[in-house]
């Protein structure tokens, strides 16, 4: 059985584009907010997302007490946005950079987002470093007219509708 290195799985997986999300929450255990690539869907029924998360970040806590969360999608031109929120900016100083809405959960949602999941937290499974969290979308906010943003190869890229 082989064993792969954790520099070769990280170069490995620059070649996996991904979308670049704001997860945020708020509650009884705080307001908080992170910069994420890795969610994805699980299900449509219920319909179902996932998001990963490492303990030993430092907004896990707000996380973990709350179990609720908003995955906020981003358009391309957020980038400035991406970066507070994935760095050792203060948590209040991330919130002013941007306009916010309550959800449905009471978790801040991102008025620009491309796309915007409020969810609740169902189940929690623990790999490693990191958390799973399974997340029942309970509303969504689409953007009409969508631009994307993905990480890949390390950096932004935006993804642009073609003309019809």
């Amino acid at each position: 059985m082989s064993t792969v290195d954790q520099h070769t799985f990280r170069d490995a997986m620059a070649c996996v584009g991904a979308a670049v999300n704001i997860i945020t929450t708020d509650g009884p255990g705080g307001r908080a907010g992170f910069t994420a690539s890795a969610v994805c869907s699980v299900t449509d029924s219920p319909p179902t997302l996932l998001v990963c998360l490492n303990r030993s970040a430092s907004v896990w806590p707000a996380f973990s007490a709350n179990r609720t969360l908003c995955v906020n999608t981003l358009s391309a031109g957020q980038e400035t946005l991406s970066q507070l929120f994935g760095g050792k900016t203060p948590m209040e100083d991330r919130f002013a950079a941007a306009r916010w809405q309550s959800g449905e959960t009471g978790c801040p949602r991102l008025e620009a987002a491309l796309v915007s999941f409020d969810c609740r937290i169902s189940q929690v499974v623990s790999v490693g470093t990191h958390d799973i969290l399974f997340c029942h979308i309970v509303s969504l906010v689409r953007h009409p007219t969508p631009q994307g943003l993905v990480w890949f190869d390390r950096g932004y890229h935006a993804l642009m509708r073609p003309a019809c």
